[in-house]
């Protein structure tokens, strides 16, 4: 897997087909073929959760990435509202209208399935323990039983859709910190039987979050998504407030880590 960061800016294709909805999310992504002949999962920022899902799926995809964890590719697409002009179904057509400009694409994974508690081999320990480990830090709430939203391909594991990380966000109150949270609902995330490694987990994933990585990661927003989202002005405004939380939430982990571990023992 290449570095997320390798490059700086993230890479960015146009959308030259649409090929099919994936109706399986309630945002509507769609397999896209782009101009580099490959096939991407689309997000689109017209959806109804709006610009945020694709700043939580970029900074989750990305952040998860630099520790290690194995995301599909990241790029942003851009979308022509003439893509939707041959679809039949007007739910799409206006979906790829309101959607016109900066979007994200996440690799497509031939043949892939999604994973299954009951049937799917369990992962190792310590991916588990990484995984649980990641989506504690950026408080994502959609990895249960339920929606793992981890796929198998090729019998490797892959963790997708980090849109409902920072859940917060979407009522963004700045005099409120939300970084020391200890984040409840790791209860209910689907790999938490099988990370038994959790405290070695932050000893090896915490010092992977450095000042340069966050930056870096934080960086790669577009001023797209963030022009006239409350609570700042403007999109410095986010950067800086995405940076700070990811900073000392990092620099707080026991309380998150606590909370993991206590799930685990009841």
């Amino acid at each position: 897997m290449d570095s997320p960061l390798a490059g700086g800016a993230l890479p960015r294709v146009a959308a030259a087909r649409y090929v099919l909805p994936l109706r399986e999310g309630g945002s509507l992504p769609a397999l896209v073929e782009a101009d580099d002949q490959r096939l991407y999962v689309v997000k689109f920022h017209g959806a109804g959760q709006g610009p945020r899902a694709l700043v939580a799926e970029l900074l989750g995809g990305q952040l998860a990435r630099a520790l290690g964890l194995p995301v599909p590719e990241l790029v942003l697409v851009e979308v022509d509202p003439a893509l939707g002009r041959s679809e039949p179904d007007q739910e799409i057509q206006e979906l790829i209208v309101k959607s016109a400009g900066l979007n994200l694409g996440l690799a497509y994974l031939p043949g892939a399935v999604m994973f299954d508690p009951a049937a799917s081999p369990p992962p190792p320990a310590e991916l588990s323990s990484a995984i649980v480990w990641a989506d504690a830090y950026l408080a994502n709430v959609d990895r249960t039983a339920r929606n793992p939203n981890l796929l198998l391909a090729e019998s490797a594991l892959w963790l997708i859709d980090h849109g409902a990380s920072f859940y917060w966000h979407h009522d963004w109150d700045p005099a409120r910190d939300r970084s020391g949270d200890a984040f409840r609902p790791i209860r209910d995330h689907v790999l938490l039987r099988w990370a038994s490694e959790l405290e070695a987990a932050d000893r090896r994933l915490v010092p992977r979050l450095d000042e340069a990585t966050l930056a870096a990661v934080v960086a790669q927003l577009p001023d797209e998504w963030l022009v006239g989202l409350p609570p700042f002005a403007e999109p410095a405004g986010h950067r800086a407030g995405y940076l700070e939380h990811l900073r000392r939430r990092r620099d707080r982990s026991a309380a998150f880590l606590q909370e993991a571990l206590h799930a685990r023992a009841v």
